[in-house]
């Protein structure tokens, strides 16, 4: 079937959408299964996510630049996406849209990713009811805390993983 870490972020993306949340579910997959490969598809649907969430605080900047890296791996690793369960094709198609609205400054609206595979979309809709969210919500007026997640933890280990490849990238120039 597929990875509950994937699960987990199709729930959250099409739940309470919690687009942050959904960035670090996949982050920690990925980092687990698949690590330092930038271009690995989990790493497009990273950014995907990321975008949303920079789109929805109209961090324009952030949205396009987040989206128009998730939308090359996402063309790049179709076959893959496919394999998610996900209508490429769609995806791109609408992810596309979204860009030219990110750069027209246009406001954010959720959409629903192209869940291709009935029994996968039964299993987010049964995991999404369990955790007491609506499948396929809204969020034009989410909640503050998932609109301004990044503030609210504490990034002490991420500045530390940067400040650790930018020593390291440092000794090897």
């Amino acid at each position: 079937m597929y990875p509950d870490k994937y699960i987990e972020f199709l729930v959250h993306f099409h739940g309470d959408r919690d687009y942050f949340e959904c960035h670090e579910i996949l982050e920690e997959y990925w980092k687990r299964i698949d690590p330092n490969n930038k271009k690995s598809a989990w790493v497009g649907l990273i950014l995907m996510a990321v975008s949303f969430y920079h789109h929805r605080r109209e961090n324009m900047n952030g949205a396009e630049r987040t989206l128009r890296k998730g939308i090359s791996i996402l063309e790049d690793r179709a076959g893959e996406i496919k394999a998610l369960g996900l209508d490429t094709d769609q995806l791109i198609e609408a992810l596309k849209d979204r860009l030219v609205l990110i750069q027209k400054g246009g406001k954010y609206f959720s959409i629903n990713l192209p869940i291709i595979d009935p029994l996968l979309k039964e299993k987010c809709i049964e995991v999404c009811a369990a955790k007491g969210l609506f499948w396929c919500s809204d969020s034009y007026a989410p909640d503050e805390d998932i609109v301004h997640r990044h503030k609210r933890r504490d990034r002490t280990i991420v500045i530390n993983e940067r400040q650790d490849a930018l020593n390291h990238k440092k000794r090897q120039e």
